[in-house]
């Protein structure tokens, strides 16, 4: 029995290693949210399943099938014998993170700097952003139409003052002019642009728009005691989106019900997910209708499908700080590497309830996996998610769940490695049933 508890244990170790490989590869190749839907496409489409280009008939064949728009990404796999009798089970996520947005014209200069124009995005730590390489990353169109996806490597820094010249306290950088990043020193033709244009073999000139974000170009670490801990960037909301990908993929290979399975990985969330690409916007909405149509479905049966669908909406929670416990529940403490975190707010900021957190935890239980609860402290507010929009939009029983992360919205934050692979286990096991 000892020896197989520890063969066990090992293999679990091994698997485990391997996950967070795939995990820092994944974080790495997804420097903005254009690049995450990309790559969750990419990896779907080795898996073998299909693009779906939102312009041609839609396809609800048996199989996978997958689609991206701008920095989101929709996929759903149809198993032999779903029909307007089916259901849909959701697993939502979102894959933009903080960071720092390039102004329309990023260039200028100061006191004999080359700089870039920079607008916060989202409700980052600015000063984790001081005193790092940052890669820029994100899409151009060129003005022939082209899209192109662009990752300049470590091209920027946000340098600190020195404490001789500052003397204060705290540090509170003012947003419009302590955050613009330098390119470069005593070179007046320097310019982001034409950075970025070299890396996709575009000229300057050519650039007719762009969508671009700053990102740790660091790549992530796993460290501490055992190496138990996971730091890099975008884990907020990378963490779930990886997850997500892996459990749909082996969820694909396994799955004997007549549910269509859905993974649907939203943009701008940390900006209040309202556009074409977010939460509040139709793309979900999109997904779910077309493919309950190309199943034959009428309105009225598309409503009983929605009657018959959950969503998990899947985003990063709090761990307990150690260095600041008093601002967590007393009686509620999740932490890190003790499993994934089921998030409920009676006030409405996550979407669970009675019913999906039973169903959430069931899930977990059948995948062997441990689970946590979070609630917060009456006096210290409460962030939202995907979660109470999706609900909100669709009429569809959500849970709000993630694992636990100390550093949200760091350029550089930190996870458990073990809640990385036991959200993809319960991920996987919810879509399963």
């Amino acid at each position: 029995m000892v020896y197989l508890a520890y063969r066990r244990a090992i293999r679990g170790k091994l698997e485990g290693m391997s996950y967070t490989a795939d995990f820092l590869d994944f974080i790495a190749a997804s420097p903005s949210s254009y690049h995450a839907a990309d790559e969750v496409s990419r990896q779907l489409s080795a898996a073998g399943f299909e693009v779906q280009d939102e312009g041609t008939q839609w396809s609800a064949a048996p199989g996978g099938h997958v689609m991206v728009r701008g920095g989101a990404v929709a996929a759903w796999y149809v198993p032999e014998g779903a029909d307007k009798n089916s259901g849909f089970r959701i697993v939502g996520s979102h894959t933009d993170s903080p960071g720092l947005v390039l102004k329309p014209t990023p260039d200028f200069s100061a006191a004999g700097w080359q700089q870039v124009a920079v607008e916060v995005y989202g409700g980052a730590l600015l000063h984790t952003w001081f005193d790092r390489e940052l890669t820029v990353a994100g899409q151009i169109v060129t003005k022939d139409g082209t899209r192109h996806l662009v990752n300049t490597g470590p091209v920027l820094r946000l340098p600190s003052l020195a404490i001789h010249l500052y003397r204060k306290d705290e540090f509170k950088p003012d947003r419009q002019h302590n955050m613009q990043p330098v390119l470069s020193v005593g070179d007046p033709e320097a310019s982001i642009l034409q950075v970025v244009g070299e890396k996709v073999g575009v000229a300057k000139q050519d650039i007719a728009s762009f969508n671009l974000i700053t990102a740790d170009a660091a790549r992530g670490e796993v460290f501490g005691a055992g190496e138990q801990f996971i730091a890099a960037g975008r884990m907020d909301n990378l963490s779930s989106v990886h997850a997500s990908l892996e459990a749909m993929k082996k969820a694909a290979e396994e799955y004997q019900g007549k549910d269509i399975l859905v993974m649907m990985a939203f943009d701008h969330e940390e900006v209040g997910s309202s556009s074409r690409y977010g939460a509040g916007g139709p793309i979900l909405a999109d997904v779910l209708t077309r493919t309950a149509r190309a199943l034959g479905a009428n309105e009225e049966e598309r409503f009983q499908m929605f009657s018959r669908s959950s969503c998990v909406s899947a985003d990063a929670a709090h761990s307990v700080h150690p260095n600041y416990v008093g601002k967590h529940d007393p009686t509620h403490h999740p932490i890190i590497g003790k499993g994934p975190v089921t998030k409920i707010n009676g006030n409405q900021r996550y979407a669970s309830d009675a019913t999906t957190v039973a169903l959430w935890e069931a899930a977990c239980e059948k995948a062997g996996v441990p689970v946590q609860r979070f609630v917060g402290n009456n006096d210290v507010p409460c962030g939202s998610t995907i979660g109470p929009i999706t609900a909100t939009r669709l009429g569809i029983d959500t849970v709000d769940v993630g694992v636990p992360m100390l550093s949200m919205h760091s350029a550089r934050e930190m996870v458990g490695e073990r809640d990385q692979v036991w959200l993809a286990q319960a991920l996987e096991a919810y879509l399963v049933g």
